[in-house]
């Protein structure tokens, strides 16, 4: 029995954000009706296909499965009326809409929780809601991009001589619908106890500030505005990536205990002696850097790895090829095949990260055609 399989979310989410944070719920169990526009979510049609009859795309179904799909125009007075009926059942609706737009169609807020008390209503937004901190910002539109910039991830990502670079992953929407996931998860819990639903809040900016939590510690303590450093640490060294003679490996020495293992490992016992203590290390950074630059550059990740595991920690740097032919990605069950409507092939999605004994997220449905499951929904809600 999933954790969540007694719980109704109404997604009203498009594009990433949204529809990965009722991605992680429907994982986890909770019966996600993923309420589309007309035309269904913008993303259905993006790219990657793998055939000319790709009801969607990769984009869709990595982030959508798992869903039920119903598409209604909420600006219609009868769809309105089906969408208020699953309302008034729901355990959780949640959208990603400009703040203001849930008020035009008369179905805020304010508005459900009138008709269900208990309903747990959330929202993702680029620079959050009114209701929980009212800005300048709001009613403006954000992508990841957008958020990364201004939150400062931008600024201390990318080479030190380099232009601010963003992050690889959405991080801006990804972590930002999983703090949001994190706030509905709460506030449940909540509504068991007292019976009282609440909103939920989560901006895209607020959370980068979040993710940015040692640039603002340190800015704090040293009066000093953290910059890019690419993939050295500002506090420890040797902390970053090294040429190999086939690839690159990143060393985490941490401690002096690491430090220590790692020039021994070199042959190297001289450097241990002479910069025993991070601070010494820090100084030398350059210098040191070399020095292992030198060591790396002579022997492959393999032969890095091998000599450094168990004492130092290592890892070569993987590509997305790599990560398919990893037995430990194999065995943690984070690579996922899922049915591709409109051809004969499955395709391989992200797995779910999270852990359970005894109810154990199951991600292996296909997400689903756009309006799928409108005889089964609406019938449901008509039969009661």
């Amino acid at each position: 029995m999933p954790a969540l399989d007694d719980l109704r979310v109404l997604d009203l989410t498009q594009v990433l954000a949204g529809p990965y944070c009722t991605m992680l719920l429907a994982d986890l169990g909770a019966d996600v009706v993923k309420i589309e526009r007309p035309g269904g979510d913008l993303i259905r049609p993006n790219p990657p296909f793998v055939g000319e009859g790709d009801a969607y795309g990769g984009y869709f179904q990595s982030i959508n499965r798992g869903k039920r799909s119903l598409e209604l125009d909420l600006t219609d007075e009868n769809d309105r009326a089906d969408f208020l009926r699953l309302a008034d059942d729901a355990d959780v609706v949640v959208e990603n809409f400009r703040a203001g737009t849930m008020e035009k169609f008369d179905l805020e807020y304010e508005t459900l929780r009138e008709r269900n008390p208990e309903l747990v209503y959330a929202s993702i937004r680029g620079f959050g809601d009114p209701r929980t901190g009212e800005t300048n910002r709001q009613g403006q539109p954000s992508f990841d991009l957008i958020a990364q910039a201004l939150g400062g991830v931008m600024q201390i990502t990318g080479d030190e001589d380099g232009p601010p670079t963003k992050v690889g992953p959405g991080i801006g929407d990804v972590f930002t619908a999983t703090l949001n996931a994190i706030g509905i998860l709460a506030a449940l819990h909540h509504r068991d106890r007292t019976g009282e639903g609440q909103y939920v809040d989560t901006a895209m900016y607020d959370s980068m500030v979040s993710l940015c939590e040692r640039t603002v510690y340190q800015y704090s303590y040293t009066g000093e505005v953290p910059n890019r450093r690419g993939n050295s640490h500002p506090t420890l060294f040797p902390y970053n990536a090294f040429e190999t003679a086939d690839g690159h490996v990143v060393i985490a020495a941490f401690g002096d205990n690491h430090w220590t293992a790692l020039c021994e490992a070199m042959g190297r016992p001289d450097l241990a002696a002479d910069y025993p203590t991070t601070a010494d290390r820090l100084r030398n950074r350059e210098l040191l850097r070399e020095e292992l630059g030198a060591w790396t550059r002579e022997r492959t990740d393999d032969e890095v790895c091998a000599v450094l595991e168990g004492s130092v920690p290592c890892a070569p740097v993987q590509d997305v090829a790599d990560v398919f032919e990893d037995d430990h990605v194999d065995a943690r069950e984070m690579l996922v095949d899922v049915e591709q409507p409109g051809t004969d092939e499955s395709v391989t999605i992200a797995g779910s990260p999270i852990k359970m004994s005894e109810t154990p997220p199951e991600p292996g449905t296909r997400a689903p055609l756009l309006d799928e499951h409108r005889d089964e929904l609406l019938g449901e809600e008509k039969s009661v």
